[in-house]
């Protein structure tokens, strides 16, 4: 069976030629011709980031098995984030995934921040917990506490363990292959708790939860050990990642990645710790998004468990033939799925509505960066139902990261509008001062121009800021809406400002917004975020919402 995993060239082939020339490791080398050449030859198949891509599957089982027949003892992987960003996913909380890669025989799965996105205060994480419980795999996860939620905390087991379980949940597991042992833990970013909603779970950090773990398989003689991480493979360099990971916490033989959707088309190799000495290679691979390629990396151990050889590869999958099996098992899912996808919202796009990210130089605008059409449109719906619902509220915010796609020109589909919108949020008003806001949009500017969830699109009033003024201080002027004109926002008065629940309870770190909510000054109006898009769209019938100056960085 087969697997897709999407992968960047990251791998620095001067850097190993500089390396071999100088003799810092002598007995290590990229790719033996065989797999005699090496005491032990681990084959790995990997994914992440898959975010709902059900259709993938069919030409992932085609490239797993494809891999299999040459390599039967495989492990498959998969790095976190099967939820969220597809209608599949929106309609069947990622059981149509589940029944694919359970057909697929995956061996291990780490958690995502994305698991965490259905999460309830009263209810907690009953779709994760029926993902885990109905798996024919272990999940592992080894710097999260799940200790205080009912249900997750009941398929939980700590410690390192032998023989895990399918259907339930393991800080790490050992798994035999060809009679060697090889561990596998999990790491999740603790920047979840932020751009998630885990509620009663709570994350440690992630260095210190790794060591634990490789301390623990040495223990118990295991000196092969596979990390499946969801913190990105090198973004944001004051932060942790795989590659902070692998220079400071050594022991770890094998980095399989996700998070950053990173398309590593080979390996990157690690060989010097943080203190810039030699170690045993670490092998980082990550194989891109939504399920176009399937990774698959061969690791070579010596007498020692230390790494001595490597050769990886992405497949794309899409120039894979879609298994006939799985195109059958797909068919009913694709039908319902494409029947609400191709539904009519009723309005018309009187031209596209994209939904920007930044380049691979980090240059250039973003939704989570910079005030966007669709962003406009989405805040302007909120406040229009809202208003409705309670003439106070004045204002609307909404953070880039809770929106996913663009919209084209032409007539507006529901699956438009979901993909749009796919986290199922509900619109929740929130009272606060001007001073509040003022520094709720302190936060939203705080590390821009650089790209974050945690932008807010804005209705009902215009802000300028400065970029290149110190943090704290770069707000620069707020205006509000005040009937047909524009007044400077008053730091004594409250405002009633309709924002999602998400943002609501605190998520994206906003701590003024928890503040609130904790303080009985939030009211749920239960209105689905994109039930609330739908109906505006259909009753403007044509949308032309622009970008009007809403956001203005005086720095640019």
């Amino acid at each position: 069976m087969n697997m897709k995993t999407a992968i960047q060239h990251h791998v620095r082939i001067i850097f190993f030629l500089v390396i071999i020339a100088t003799s810092i490791i002598p007995t290590y080398s990229q790719a033996a011709d065989t797999d005699n050449e090496v005491p032990f030859q681990l084959s790995i198949m990997h994914t992440n980031d898959i975010h709902g891509h059900v259709e993938r599957f069919p030409q992932l089982i085609t490239a797993s098995n494809e891999v299999r027949a040459n390599h039967p003892d495989t492990l498959l992987l998969h790095a976190g984030d099967i939820f969220s960003g597809t209608l599949y996913f929106h309609m069947f909380h990622a059981q149509a995934d589940l029944l694919f890669m359970n057909h697929m025989s995956y061996d291990a799965m780490g958690l995502g921040n994305h698991e965490f996105d259905l999460g309830r205060k009263e209810a907690g994480h009953p779709e994760l917990v029926d993902f885990i419980s109905s798996a024919t795999f272990p999940v592992v996860a080894s710097n999260i506490n799940f200790t205080t939620d009912q249900g997750l905390s009941r398929v939980f087991k700590e410690g390192v363990h032998h023989e895990p379980e399918a259907g339930a949940m393991y800080e790490g597991i050992i798994k035999e292959v060809a009679g060697e042992k090889v561990g596998i833990f999990g790491i999740d970013t603790e920047t979840t708790k932020n751009s998630s909603s885990p509620y009663y779970v709570s994350f440690q950090d992630e260095l210190e939860s790794a060591e634990k773990m490789v301390e623990q398989f040495e223990a118990e003689g295991v000196d092969k050990i596979i990390a499946l991480t969801h913190i990105g493979f090198d973004v944001h360099p004051d932060a942790r990642n795989d590659l902070s990971l692998a220079a400071n916490v050594e022991g770890i033989d094998v980095i399989v990645g996700g998070h950053s959707h990173t398309i590593l088309q080979e390996p990157y190799v690690v060989t010097e710790n943080a203190a810039g000495e030699e170690m045993s290679p670490t092998v980082i691979v990550q194989a891109g998004e939504y399920g176009q390629y399937l990774g698959h990396v061969n690791v070579g151990f010596d007498e020692n468990g230390d790494v001595i050889d490597y050769d990886g590869q992405l497949i794309d999958v899409t120039e894979k033939k879609p298994d006939p099996e799985a195109m059958e098992v797909l068919e009913p899912y694709a039908k319902q799925v494409d029947k609400v996808k191709n539904e009519k919202s009723g309005g018309v796009a009187m031209r596209d509505f994209p939904n920007p990210r930044v380049k691979s130089d980090g240059e250039g605008e973003s939704v989570r960066n910079s005030e966007t059409a669709l962003g406009n449109l989405i805040t302007d719906a909120m406040l229009h139902e809202a208003q409705a619902v309670d003439p106070q509220v004045s204002m609307a915010f909404m953070n880039g990261g809770s929106i996913r796609a663009p919209i084209e020109a032409g007539p507006i589909t529901i699956g438009e509008i979901i993909e749009a919108q796919p986290f199922g949020n509900t619109l929740a008003v929130t009272a606060l001062t001007g001073k509040e806001i003022k520094a709720v949009l302190e936060q939203s500017v705080k590390t821009a121009p650089r790209e974050s969830g945690r932008f807010l699109h804005v209705s009902g009033l215009a802000y300028t800021y400065d970029h290149e003024a110190e943090v704290g201080s770069r707000i620069q002027s707020v205006q509000v809406k005040d009937g047909d004109n524009e007044m400077a926002i008053d730091d004594d008065q409250t405002y009633y400002v309709v924002t999602n629940n998400f943002l609501a309870y605190g998520g994206e770190g906003y701590d003024i917004l928890a503040s609130a909510y904790e303080q009985g000054r939030v009211k749920d109006l239960g209105l689905s975020d994109w039930e609330v898009l739908r109906d505006y769209v259909a009753e403007l019938g044509e949308v032309d919402t622009t970008v009007e100056g809403r956001i203005i960085d005086v720095a640019k």
